[in-house]
């Protein structure tokens, strides 16, 4: 079945569609469609004027320097935070006038639809002058190495690391601070708090623009996203979940750990993936994702492959059911 969301285009999550064909109510599935941290970071108390008040300088200043602690990021790279990753990709295609892009496949394929919007012609030529890689891929779990993703012939190079926070030895962050290459960050998934809605684009001020019209040269990223673009909670708990980098460790060994528990448990072949998602190789992915919704479990499988499923990773308490499930 598929797995759209309100955009119509493929994606995991969908669990009320899942209800819908096999029953039950919500509160009896397990969602490993998506490659979110089961165990997100504790939200605290929040101050309650970051619910009653328009954002000040302060908070945002506070969340970006801990955003620059946290992944490194060079001096001479700018920094931009955004309501999630999801509204910095579809501005990605406004950063260049070339009109052409590269995204190797299979990848998360927001990517292929933002250019398409905006115009691009969709190619799998590699000498396209853009070109978006997503590091690590989702869903194989590929890297790129640093001179595909510093390559000079390009004028513009995405890198979307939105599952790197799991492997930070494995970034390309450095490289935003010159050259081409625009480094998207994502909150939701390795803090997971995807409903918190908080993203971050790394690249230096002038490729962090886009080519202006008339009398102006450039436009700011930030500038396009407008002003409070970050809602006031999310500076809040996004600075402290940045600033708290003993969890991040902690949290780093415990999905390394249950990721290896994924993958003795099913005993399929795995193809790839992170230590946030499994992409692994059975006989019949629909198949199987059928038999585990029986079990009250959701998947994810993919329009291209026939073979392909992808698990997320319990948390402590899931782990009986998606056994049994199994």
């Amino acid at each position: 079945m598929s797995q759209a969301g309100h955009t119509g285009r493929d994606h995991g999550g969908g669990l009320d569609a899942a209800v819908a064909a096999f029953g039950g109510v919500r509160g009896d599935w397990l969602d490993l469609s998506t490659g979110i941290n089961p165990v997100p970071y504790p939200v605290g108390e929040i101050d309650p004027e970051a619910w009653t008040a328009l954002p000040d300088r302060g908070a945002t200043d506070r969340l970006l320097t801990a955003a620059r602690a946290f992944w490194s990021v060079p001096e001479g790279a700018a920094i931009v935070a955004a309501p999630g990753t999801s509204s910095l990709i579809v501005q990605m295609p406004w950063l260049s006038d070339a009109r052409r892009v590269h995204i190797p496949r299979p990848t998360y394929n927001e990517h292929a639809a933002a250019f398409r919007l905006a115009g691009y012609m969709h190619e799998d030529e590699s000498d396209a002058p853009v070109a978006v890689y997503v590091h690590p891929n989702n869903p194989d779990g590929r890297l790129w190495d640093t001179a595909t993703v510093t390559d000079p012939a390009r004028d513009l190079i995405v890198v979307d690391e939105s599952f790197c926070d799991v492997m930070p030895e494995a970034s390309h962050v450095w490289h935003a601070g010159e050259g081409q290459a625009v480094v998207l960050k994502s909150f939701g998934k390795f803090w997971g708090l995807a409903g918190l809605r908080l993203g971050f684009a790394i690249g230096t001020p002038h490729r962090l623009a886009r080519p202006g019209c008339g009398a102006a040269d450039v436009v700011d990223l930030a500038e396009q996203l407008g002003p409070w673009a970050v809602a006031g909670p999310a500076l809040e708990i996004g600075a402290r979940a940045l600033e708290d980098v003993a969890w991040a460790e902690a949290t780093r060994t415990r999905l390394a750990r249950d990721a290896a528990r994924l993958d003795r448990l099913v005993g399929w072949d795995l193809v790839g993936g992170t230590d946030l998602f499994r992409t692994y190789a059975v006989p019949d992915a629909a198949a199987m994702q059928e038999k585990l919704a029986q079990g009250r479990v959701w998947s994810r499988v993919f329009p291209y492959s026939k073979t392909w499923i992808r698990l997320g990773l319990p948390a402590p308490d899931q782990w009986d059911q998606l056994e049994a499930a199994l």
